[in-house]
């Protein structure tokens, strides 16, 4: 990779107007470490795409991994699968995200088909896949354009495919929400984050970045058409969910 990674420090002095959060060439600088002390559970979503794709994904079928950043899913789907096993196409809007994703991917995999494209999910006409994964992607886009979203991806499955969706999430209950935030900004605060870089960041994300509640997300996959959902992984108000489209 041409760049180095760098500590997250963006919101460490005081900003006079905090603007909103966007997927610039300062987010990519430090977005490893970032999403290291940011999202908890991050590693273990990440380990388990592996071990979902050897039992559910046909072998050679496409992987489509929407909002792939720096191609940390891809990376943990060649380092479990052999290079004849999938056809990955991630997907980003941000231009320097994908560049870093291409790097990433000629300099750890080169023999997989890792190919990356910059687009708005919304707009991509998709082939037939056999697994889809959406790491913390859907929470990004505007709430009266999921479910149209999530109705063309389960099109896009195969029968038989899954779908992995990992979403920061909001409680319906407003105390169990509360504990579950305060214990967050707790993690994000043993990671090294100060209040003022936590308060800056949750104000830079407003408005921008908009959480559904687990019981949303299942209700927005049953009526996409998926046979059945569950979550699998839930740490604080972060959660990843399954949905299986029935061969």
């Amino acid at each position: 990779m041409s760049d180095a990674s760098y500590r997250d420090a963006i919101f460490s002095t005081p900003l006079d107007r905090v603007a909103q959060f966007s997927f610039d060439e300062k987010v990519v600088a430090c977005f490893p470490d970032m999403i290291r002390r940011s999202v908890p559970g991050y590693g273990q979503v990440l380990g388990m795409l592996g071990l979902i794709a050897e039992r559910h994904l046909r072998h050679g079928a496409r992987v489509y991994d929407l909002g792939c950043s720096l191609g940390a899913g891809g990376l943990a789907l060649a380092g479990a699968l052999p290079p004849d096993a999938f056809d990955y196409l991630g997907l980003d809007v941000s231009p320097a995200m994908a560049e870093r994703a291409r790097e990433t991917f000629a300099a750890e995999c080169p023999e997989h088909a890792m190919q990356v494209t910059v687009a708005d999910i919304r707009e991509v006409e998709y082939v037939p896949a056999g697994m889809i994964v959406l790491n913390f992607t859907l929470q990004f886009l505007p709430p009266e354009d999921r479910d149209a979203l999530m109705q063309r991806l389960y099109q896009a499955l195969e029968p038989g495919g899954v779908l992995v969706l990992s979403e920061k999430t909001v409680d319906a209950d407003e105390y169990d929400n509360a504990w579950r935030v305060e214990r967050y900004h707790d993690f994000k605060r043993a990671n090294g984050y100060s209040d003022m870089e936590i308060s800056q960041k949750r104000n830079a994300l407003e408005n921008v970045l908009v959480p559904d509640t687990l019981e949303a997300h299942h209700a927005r996959l049953e009526r996409s058409g998926f046979d059945r959902s569950m979550t699998w992984f839930q740490y604080l108000n972060f959660a990843s969910m399954i949905a299986f489209k029935e061969g």
